[in-house]
């Protein structure tokens, strides 16, 4: 690790811990963070030479792997064009399409330069249609670093033990009501209270930046229904979930209908993107069509756009979905069958590719659960991980992503390390 310590002991000086995104410091895993060199399929290549099986996937973009040829190609040949135009280009409309032909609630669709930006302008929107101020969150759902949203947030405002944010003025926190998530009376009670005020309601459907916690039966219609009634609109934030669960995200898998979703990572094919859709008459009140105004200098950047369109099609792959479902069962039932036999209570919810493991008695249904767990034996497992060439989420309250380049000799080694790991708690 000496290339990565002084690559890291240099960037202290220069930004602030020495990252550009807090979680990767290591802090709440501890150590110092290595740098990478360059990425190939499912595996890292480090500064200093050592080569990890990644399960961070690059926080959820790298569903096909690392440096594919498919996207890289694409990237290139949208290059030879130009780096950006300032105009509207034809593979905005190729995305476009793609995206509302792909998932099952968005008619029309806004392309911008991240997930933050597609939270935050969803939730713009939803307080331009309906003219109503507070909007509903759930514990531990993170939306991006969006003012109003960083209250009870997940990742890595979780992983830092500070879900309220500095420099968010308490005004905007007022405006938002945070529920736990799973709980059907908070849910109507706060609808009691607020519901002529309450104008959107946003969630992951799948909550995966603190662990992944799954909803529990009928939660997410009961919640739809909800919101039909009091006419406050469904926000499915699918920046995560979306194209990764299913090619129309949770809510083709779960056949719910959100009226708008935010969406980013795996449509930038490993490119800054994000966009957000929904409903037409919700999305005609964006500018230059309506009085909600959003823009921005970078959206539908032609580079992003032709990465973002080969990822896409990429998932066309038949059996892709269920392949990658399989690997991250085989991986979860085998971490659970290890802290069994180990007499170690872990609980590791699974849905297609993604995972947690919270170290817990009981299966884990909202934040104050999740936070419960213990997190020191997540940092055992991190670190006998990391040191035997697999790179798990830095955090406990993060999620894993398998692509479909983490063949068979690659979940078979991932096994017996982590399983290793959980023997030698």
């Amino acid at each position: 690790m000496q290339k990565s310590n002084e690559l890291f002991q240099k960037a202290l000086q220069l930004m602030p811990g020495g990252v550009n995104s807090p979680v990767r410091a290591f802090r709440s895993v501890g150590g110092t963070p290595f740098f990478t060199e360059r990425a190939e399929g499912c595996r890292l290549f480090t500064a200093d030479g050592a080569s990890l099986i990644d399960y961070v996937c690059t926080w959820g973009p790298a569903i096909h792997g690392h440096n594919p040829p498919q996207i890289r190609e694409a990237v290139a040949r949208a290059l030879e064009a130009g780096t950006s135009f300032g105009t509207p280009n034809p593979y905005e409309v190729d995305m476009a399409e793609r995206i509302i032909d792909m998932v099952p609630s968005i008619e029309r669709v806004r392309m911008c330069n991240s997930g933050t930006e597609a939270t935050m302008s969803a939730i713009r929107l939803a307080r331009g249609f309906t003219g109503r101020d507070k909007v509903v969150k759930f514990a531990g759902c993170y939306h991006g670093h969006v003012d109003s949203l960083l209250v009870k947030a997940g990742s890595g405002a979780l992983t830092f033990g500070n879900p309220d944010s500095a420099g968010v003025p308490e005004a905007f926190a007022r405006e938002t009501v945070v529920l736990p998530f799973n709980d059907e009376a908070a849910l109507r009670e706060a609808f009691v209270t607020h519901g002529p005020n309450i104008a959107a309601v946003i969630l992951e459907p799948y909550p995966a930046n603190c662990g992944l916690i799954p909803p529990k039966e009928g939660y997410l219609q009961f919640l739809r229904d909800l919101c039909t009634e009091q006419g406050s609109i469904l926000i499915f934030d699918e920046v995560m979930t979306g194209f990764r669960i299913a090619p129309g995200g949770v809510q083709e898998k779960e056949g719910i209908t959100p009226d708008l979703t935010a969406l980013g990572k795996i449509i930038g094919g490993g490119l800054p993107v994000g966009a957000f859709g929904g409903r037409a008459d919700i999305m005609s009140c964006l500018a230059p069509e309506g009085p909600v105004y959003q823009a921005g200098t970078l959206s539908g950047n032609p580079l992003a756009m032709a990465a973002g369109i080969a990822a896409l099609k990429m998932l066309e792959t038949p059996g892709l979905y269920d392949d990658l479902a399989s690997a991250g069962l085989r991986v979860a039932s085998a971490l659970r069958d290890t802290a069994e036999e180990k007499g170690i209570p872990l609980q590791v919810p699974q849905r297609g590719s993604m995972f947690a493991m919270f170290f817990t008695e009981n299966p884990v249904e909202n934040f104050d659960q999740a936070i419960a767990s213990n997190a020191d034996h997540f940092k055992a497992i991190f670190r006998h991980a990391l040191d035997n060439g697999v790179y798990l989420a830095p955090s406990a309250f993060e999620t894993c992503f398998i692509s479909t380049t983490h063949d068979d000799n690659a979940i078979t080694r991932t096994i017996e390390v982590l399983a290793d790991a959980i023997k030698a708690l």
